[in-house]
């Protein structure tokens, strides 16, 4: 039987790159989608070239109790109303929600509707909307065994964090030529999510000054976010290193292939993509994470050996330079962490969600 799957995700790479991972799997089963995404430019960005079919909400996060506030009921009230006229158009059979504040209408109507609903929080510790939903929701999806014990009262089932498709391991010279780097150098992969990371822009870049003894062995792949960009690339110039520097790259797979390291945040989706390709990390979780899920997310990576975490405040570009020269001369080690970060990729969890998605459609 074919079905009509409505995927509420967006506002951040960690919500929709899931969400375009579980679409391509359910149209491979011969079922149809529709994305429901936020108006950020990133959604944008990374939906261009796609093929998906994908609607734009109106979006805003709860600003708690300030001047906001009768704002965010507006921006509430036009999200409903324009989901209700997907809705009205499209005909879901289910509703699946991928976290965040993307998500919060489409469940809520869904549910309102009588259509099955399902929500999938990819964080060790769960996003406030998937704390709200959660027990109202048909079905809970997580990507860590840990956060169930966060969600009293809900359905939960473990299924891990859906990969983006397209992100296999290609041949090193090719991802090199493709990069316009070289293949004989050890790469650092910067990046700090979709939206890039001012601390760690600025960390790398000072670090860069002091690393010098490494220009003629180590290269840099940096993905900036748009905001920093250009700043961040004019301070490349200046340095001996080779480097390729991007605000973002919707072709990742170039990149993970060509890394030896990466340096990042500690978002889901990057961690999952991480393990996926079997690559140690030093990991800076974001220190205003709404309830510092980051940081819980880096403690699982490092309690398997995948990864050396530091709080932004404690990792000055000294003791960055000392983990990389480490990793750069210590292979034994590099191939240990990257070991421990392969056991930490979950199977197929496209497959996974697409398979709860069946059942509860068909129960």
């Amino acid at each position: 039987m074919s079905l009509k799957i409505a995927i509420a995700c967006g506002g951040t790479g960690g919500h929709l790159f899931p969400g375009l991972a579980v679409s391509k799997e359910l149209k491979s089963r011969g079922h149809e989608t529709i994305l429901l995404v936020s108006p950020k430019q990133i959604d944008a960005i990374a939906l261009k070239g796609s093929g998906e079919r994908s609607v734009s909400l109106p979006n805003m996060g709860f600003p708690g109790l300030s001047p906001k506030l009768l704002k965010f009921a507006w921006t509430l009230w036009q999200s409903r109303q324009a989901c209700n006229k997907v809705y009205k158009e499209f005909k879901p059979d289910a509703v699946l929600g991928m976290g965040g504040f993307t998500c919060a209408v489409p469940l809520m109507l869904g549910g309102q509707k009588g259509k099955p609903t399902l929500i999938h929080d990819s964080n060790a510790y769960p996003g406030k909307v998937t704390r709200w939903l959660a027990p109202k929701m048909t079905k809970t999806l997580i990507g860590f065994e840990d956060c169930a014990q966060h969600l009293p009262g809900a359905n939960c089932a473990v299924v891990g964090t859906p990969v983006r498709q397209g992100l296999e391991r290609l041949d090193r010279a090719a991802a090199a030529s493709e990069l316009g780097l070289d293949p004989n150098k050890f790469t650092v992969l910067v990046m700090g999510g979709s939206q890039g990371a001012r601390g760690i822009n600025e960390l790398i870049v000072k670090t860069m000054a002091i690393f010098h003894d490494y220009t003629d062995r180590v290269q840099f792949l940096h993905l900036a976010g748009p905001t920093d960009y250009e700043k961040v690339a004019d301070q490349y110039k200046s340095e001996p290193f080779g480097h390729r520097v991007e605000p973002f790259a919707s072709d990742m797979q170039f990149y993970y292939s060509l890394a030896d390291v990466v340096v990042a945040r500690s978002g889901a989706s990057s961690l999952n993509e991480t393990a996926h390709y079997g690559l140690p990390s030093i990991l800076i979780p974001y220190p205003y994470a709404a309830d510092d899920h980051q940081t819980l997310n880096a403690r699982i990576f490092e309690k398997a050996g995948a990864a050396l975490v530091y709080p932004q405040d404690k990792l000055n570009p000294e003791t960055l330079k000392q983990d990389l020269t480490e990793l750069i001369e210590n292979e034994a080690k590099r191939q240990q962490m990257g070991q421990a970060a392969q056991q930490l990729a979950g199977t197929n969890a496209a497959a996974a969600v697409a398979d709860e998605l069946e059942a509860c459609v068909q129960s």
